[in-house]
């Protein structure tokens, strides 16, 4: 019981200090919904991605809020928890009941309170500036779909977290970032891939991430390798996550 109330305490500070970075907000709201217009300003609902029977601003929409979710997981939790383990804050919290599952668990859910306005603000210019249509069930399924999938990538942010130092973990942290969302087909069809990059892509999380919102917006149920890549890459990056935060070389 005094583990799940320290927990849930951290998860609220975690929370309101997430909410209080405004920098950062600003620019995990802005800079996917940004990126968006400049890929899919000029192109129409009649141009179509090749291998995917999505237009360019429908398929660009998915791949920008997951984009921009990534982004605020990923991005905000590594360097976060870098300065938390220089600055003394994590061996502070060792002294205290709060168990390795709980420090995770309360990262991934602050970060999860940030992604959120990412990706809805993403669908909001799809729709009012590209025109993009759905039915109801699709707009919902696909923010929930997007959010809790981000959850994938915040594990992951913790994990990089404490695998680096201060000093090193923007520079890994970037290219984890870049790297995932270039290859994983964020940024454009892995259909325009050599056919052995293909290869490697269709078992990356952030390509199985965005497959599972294009296949929303086709009316398609998801398919079970997406799923299973999804929840594999969160049981190794969280189970990563905890056990780093145990054996940290700063543990008191």
């Amino acid at each position: 019981m005094t583990n799940i109330f320290a927990s849930w305490g951290l998860i609220k500070l975690e929370i309101v200090r997430a909410l209080r970075n405004r920098k950062f907000l600003f620019f995990s709201v802005i800079y996917p919904s940004a990126l968006f217009l400049l890929i899919a300003g000029s192109a129409d609902s009649t141009t179509k991605v090749e291998g995917t029977g999505l237009s360019l601003p429908t398929f660009f929409m998915v791949s920008m809020a997951s984009f921009g979710a990534l982004t605020a997981v990923l991005m905000g939790n590594s360097e976060r928890i870098a300065k938390e383990r220089e600055s003394g804050w994590v061996r502070q919290l060792r002294l205290t009941t709060l168990p390795g599952r709980g420090y995770v668990l309360a990262k991934t859910a602050s970060a999860a309170v940030i992604s959120l306005p990412s990706i809805l603000i993403v669908f909001v210019v799809a729709a009012a500036v590209k025109n993009v249509r759905l039915d109801a069930w699709q707009w919902l399924a696909l923010t929930g779909t997007i959010w809790v999938g981000s959850l994938v990538f915040a594990a992951l942010g913790v994990a990089i977290g404490y695998l680096a130092t201060g000093d090193a973990v923007r520079p890994i942290t970037m290219i984890v970032y870049f790297g995932l969302s270039m290859l994983g087909g964020l940024w454009m069809p892995t259909t325009t891939f050599p056919d052995w990059l293909q290869s490697i892509a269709k078992w990356l999380p952030t390509h199985a991430y965005a497959a599972l919102g294009q296949a929303i917006e086709l009316g398609n149920a998801p398919q079970a390798k997406d799923i299973a890549i999804l929840a594999v890459s969160f049981v190794l990056f969280a189970g990563g996550a905890a056990w780093l935060y145990r054996k940290d070389t700063l543990k008191a």
